[in-house]
Order: structure tokens, then C-alpha cells, then sequence
């Protein structure tokens, strides 16, 4: 059932979801933001309590639980105001990012706007509303001019039109979106969990730095040879690349993909098999760019120094990477490329620049590693592979509650103004 509204107070609607309970109940009602949220401002707290941080990640929550390194003079914390658990918030950025709320008792800057529920409200429910596609296409909208970073005032929430159904109706709504914040929050305790057990694994199973041996073996190499330090260009042809001129359009769209700074995202994630750009043959001939083989490993000198990846096929870089091709029979891509973000801590020590870090091409022609034998490299790498495996599909099942929750508000909340 589609939702339908007038713009004005009181007027009634029907969200296109509801459960069952409540499907023959009254329809929805509106009220201005005064008439179920007042301003509150005290400025003579009890003494004692945590300054608040206002986060979109977390709501509001006491500085000392995040890392959060704003300092506060004693002058100023006299005018900070009290906030009570079930107070919601106006972020800084509000309309980017929703009205936050706060489960603790604390103070907040006198910047925010403290609203506090009027007469009998969920505020499980409003927590949950305010953070909806609905609600914050209806706050923009309503804020439309404002520049970016301006908090809007109490006169300006007053005047929004709030959904306000039965209280029931609230409650179950709430209970139903609370559950499924339960298992998205499980579901990124797990995601923490195995990244963290990752990262232990790691630092067993390579050399950590000033040492020649890993503290973890597999069962069959305990008695094998021991790690060899190598020079990275012995195992593997270094290769570079190249942005061809932009202001030749034949250069481009010619089906080569190209990794360049746009593809920041998809890099630290094993293959790359899509870039944000590609370029044609033109441009590999008329520029030093060069066309690397699939499998080959690559990693980011620069704006995002130590990220890498393996080419799912075969690809050109731009001249932020390096890329080595790999011997396989003395260096396996997979080992290599586990390596690499084990050794991220070392890129970043060695990125220089005031603006935009970078390493310096000699540090990567001297670099080098200590390598085990090749069988070994493979053990490692089907290891770390197959944990990546894992995070990857549990980070997909994260993915897919979030967009689930994103969908189910959308039927649960109606839009203000539309017909």
C-alpha cells in the first residue's frame, strides 16, 4: 500500500508496510517537531559527568570510549549543557547524517541542539526514524541553501513535519529495527574477530622486523631450511607506469583497464578486476604506460602508500605503482602479495612529502624480503587466502543486512509530501 500525506499537521497516512497487529489501526498522524520534542539547555549540570562526542558512528557517546583527541578548557566546560539518556541530538551535520542520540548521562558543546521527548514518545522509535532515507530526504530538503558544516536551529526542526503513529505501532516498529541492529552489530564483532585474528596470524607467520625466522611454522616445514633474505628484483620483474595525455580522448575508453588513484578503494582486497578507467591501445603506444600480465602484483607508492593487489587480467597502472611480475617458480603472487600487506607499516615509515606521501623509486629496486622456500610460500598463501575468503563473505553477509534494514525503513516510514 502506497503512503500518501498533505503537508500540513494532523494529517493522517499509511506507511507501506505494516505488521499485522496493528494493519486495521489508525492511520498515521504528523505533528510539528515542537509539539513532541522541546529544547533543553542546562547549563548547571552535576559535576562529574563525561564531555560527549557527537558521532554519526556512534551517537552520542563519552569522549573516552573513541578516539577522539579534542581538549577543553575549564572556562568552557561552564557552559556546556547537561545531556540525559533518551536526548536526542542535533549533529553538526545533521543533515548528512541524521539526529543522534544519547544512552548516557553526560554534557555536550552549547553548539548543539538538545531536544528532549514531549508527553509519551518511543524514543526507540524517533531514534530509528531520524536516521531514515525518509526523514533525512525531508530534513535536506527543508535545509536546502544551508552550506555545509551550519547546524540547523530548534525554530527550523520545530517547524518539520515528525510521523507520529500510535504509540503500539512505535514500539513495534522500534523492536523490529532494534533486532536487526542486534544482528548487524553481531555480524561486525565477527568481522572485527576474524580481521584480528588475521593480523595475529600474520605477524606469526612472517619474520617480524630485525628477525630472520617466522615465531609460527606450518607442522611440515618446522625442520626445513630457514628463510632466505632476497632481493625483491631477483624473484620478480619490477615494472612501472604511466597516465597517457588526457587531453587526447582517442588515448581512453579503449577497453585496457588502468589502475590509478580512483581505484583506491579496490585495492588491499586480493584481485583487481575493475578500474574506474580505462584507456586503449593508442594510449599504451603513444605513452610510457605499459601493459602488465595477469597475476602480476602491484602495489601503491603513493596517496594511499602500501595498498596493493594481483591483476585478474592483464592491465596498465599509472605512474603511482609499481608492479612485479613474479617468477613462479622461485616467488609465488599470492605469498607476495600477503607480504606486501604484511609490510605495510614499513611503506608507511618510508613515505615522505608535506602534502601527498610518497616512496622514492630506489627504496623499491633495493628492496628485500626474507623468502621462504617456494611449497612453503604456497602453504602461507592458501592460509591467508582462504581467511580473506572468509572476511570477504562475511563482510557480504554485513552488507546484505544493512541494504535489508535500508529497505524494510523505507516501507516502515512513510515520506512526508508525497501523494
Amino acid at each position: 500500500m502506497k503512503s500518501s500525506i498533505a503537508a500540513g499537521s494532523g494529517s493522517a497516512l499509511v506507511p507501506e508496510r505494516r505488521f499485522p497487529e496493528v494493519q486495521d489501526t489508525a492511520v498515521w498522524e504528523t505533528a510539528p517537531g515542537n509539539e513532541l520534542f522541546q529544547q533543553v539547555s542546562n547549563r548547571k549540570a552535576p559535576p562529574g559527568l563525561p564531555i560527549l562526542a557527537i558521532t554519526q558512528e556512534h551517537g552520542a557517546i563519552p569522549r573516552d570510549m573513541i578516539d577522539y583527541n579534542v581538549s577543553v578548557t575549564e572556562k568552557s566546560l561552564e557552559t556546556y549543557k547537561e545531556v540525559r539518556p533518551g536526548d536526542f541530538i542535533i549533529s553538526l551535520r545533521s543533515f548528512q547524517g541524521g539526529i543522534e542520540f544519547s544512552e548516557y548521562h553526560g554534557i555536550c558543546s552549547p553548539a548543539y541542539v538538545i531536544l528532549r521527548k514531549r508527553g509519551r514518545l518511543c524514543g526507540a522509535f524517533y531514534r530509528q526514524y531520524f536516521k531514515s532515507h525518509a526523514f533525512i530526504q525531508q530534513l535536506t530538503r527543508n535545509l536546502e541553501g544551508l552550506r555545509d558544516g551550519k547546524m540547523i536551529s530548534y525554530k527550523q526542526f520545530s517547524e518539520l513535519q515528525l510521523l507520529k503513529p500510535a504509540f503500539p505501532e512505535q514500539q513495534k516498529i522500534a523492536t523490529c529495527l532494534e533486532s536487526l541492529d542486534t544482528l548487524i552489530a553481531a555480524q561486525r564483532r565477527k568481522l572485527e574477530a576474524l580481521s584480528a585474528h588475521k593480523e595475529g596470524l600474520m605477524q606469526q607467520l612472517f619474520p617480524q622486523e630485525g628477525k630472520t625466522q617466522p615465531r609460527l611454522r606450518f607442522p611440515e616445514f618446522e625442520g626445513a631450511e630457514k628463510w632466505e633474505e632476497k632481493h625483491l628484483e631477483g624473484l620478480a620483474k619490477r615494472g612501472s607506469g604511466h597516465t597517457p595525455k588526457k587531453s587526447m580522448p582517442e588515448y581512453y575508453d579503449g577497453g585496457i583497464k588502468w589502475v590509478s588513484l580512483a581505484d583506491s578503494k579496490r585495492l588491499d582486497q586480493g584481485l583487481i578486476s575493475k578500474t574506474a578507467i580505462e584507456i586503449s591501445d593508442k594510449g599504451i603506444k603513444n605513452s610510457s604506460a605499459v601493459l602488465h600480465k595477469a597475476g602480476s602484483v602491484l602495489i601503491s607508492r603513493d596517496a594511499g602508500v602500501g595498498k596493493s593487489a594481483i591483476m585478474a587480467s592483464p592491465m596498465a597502472v599509472s605512474q603511482h605503482f609499481i608492479v612485479w611480475t613474479c617468477d613462479d617458480r622461485r616467488l609465488s603472487n599470492w605469498f607476495l602479495y600477503h607480504l606486501l600487506q604484511h609490510s605495510k607499516p614499513l611503506f608507511e615509515r618510508m613515505a615522505t612529502g608535506s602534502t601527498i606521501k610518497t616512496i622514492g623509486l630506489q627504496f623499491f629496486i633495493n628492496l628485500r624480503f626474507r623468502i621462504p622456500s617456494r611449497p612453503e610460500q604456497q602453504r602461507i598463501a592458501d592460509c591467508l587466502t582462504s581467511l580473506d575468503d572468509l572476511i570477504a563473505a562475511e563482510t557480504q553477509k554485513s552488507e546484505t543486512l544493512k541494504i535489508h534494514k535500508k529497505g524494510l525503513m523505507q516501507q516502515l516510514f512513510p515520506r512526508i509530501g508525497e501523494d
